[in-house]
């Protein structure tokens, strides 16, 4: 791993949404004491964890209407049907953008594929205070995405401890070898290897090559953007990860079923220890 870095705040893309979400999650506040009630109360969600240590790839499907990258994906996305569309496709757990600006998606989204599927659903925002996370387990997360690149290592530390302590599970999202450093050394068991630049938006497929092969097999490696068809996923399972997340191909596909079981089935090549 390379040498610790001074952090900076994130700039670019990333940036202007991250300040978005701060002003967002400090709307929550109000809603603390409530939140805090209900998230001790909800039910857990099944295990992403679980369901990904598996023989085959897992896919985990996105319900996603935009992009700042792409733009309008499928704006006519009614949220629970298609996700029941990708459960039925195989999908081994459901990801719902609820970040409504840049993404399209809501709370209401989780909601209502919370309400419709079985298999884990994935609360996907920037989650920057912990007030989100309590949002996300109150809604029956199994868990939530914390983007490493989004918030400094003290308040990463903050998020996942706050997460382990309500029992929610966190989808770490790295970037480059200090990143996925600073996820394994906060115990993450969920580690996804974003391909994409939140920042500047560019896609390095090899950002997956690259890092999936340092994350120990003891913890779920996820390779994130990129991923369109079999042969992706096939390049994902070389280097050894346990699951690839899929957004725009599945979203904008016209059978969402079959656009999902096209990239099931591959089999994982195990990572070394």
């Amino acid at each position: 791993m390379q040498a610790s870095r001074a952090w900076n705040a994130p700039t670019g893309v990333l940036g202007g949404i991250v300040a978005e979400a701060y002003a967002r999650a400090k709307q929550l506040s109000p809603r603390a004491d409530e939140l805090a009630k209900l998230a001790a109360r909800a039910p857990a969600g099944p295990s992403l964890a679980g369901v990904l240590r598996q023989s085959t790839v897992g896919v985990i499907a996105e319900v996603k209407r935009r992009s700042p990258s792409k733009g309008w994906i499928n704006p006519g996305i009614a949220a629970a049907d298609q996700a029941t569309a990708y459960e039925r496709g195989g999908a081994a757990a459901i990801s719902v953008l609820t970040e409504p600006r840049h993404f399209g998606g809501s709370v209401d989204d989780f909601a209502e594929v919370r309400a419709a599927v079985a298999v884990p659903v994935v609360k996907k925002d920037f989650h920057v205070l912990p007030i989100q996370l309590l949002e996300a387990r109150a809604m029956g997360a199994s868990a939530a995405l914390l983007i490493a690149r989004a918030v400094s290592p003290a308040d990463l530390r903050v998020l996942v401890t706050c997460a382990n302590d309500i029992g929610l599970e966190t989808l770490v999202e790295v970037r480059d070898e200090e990143e996925l450093a600073t996820a394994l050394e906060l115990g993450a068991s969920l580690i996804g290897v974003n391909n994409r630049n939140l920042e500047s938006l560019d896609i390095d497929p090899s950002t997956s090559d690259r890092l999936i092969g340092l994350i120990p097999p003891s913890v779920v490696a996820v390779a994130e953007s990129g991923v369109a068809n079999r042969g992706d996923v096939e390049r994902a399972a070389r280097v050894g990860a346990n699951a690839v997340l899929v957004g725009s191909v599945v979203s904008s596909a016209p059978d969402p079923v079959a656009a999902v079981r096209a990239l099931t089935g591959v089999a994982r090549v195990a990572r070394a220890g």
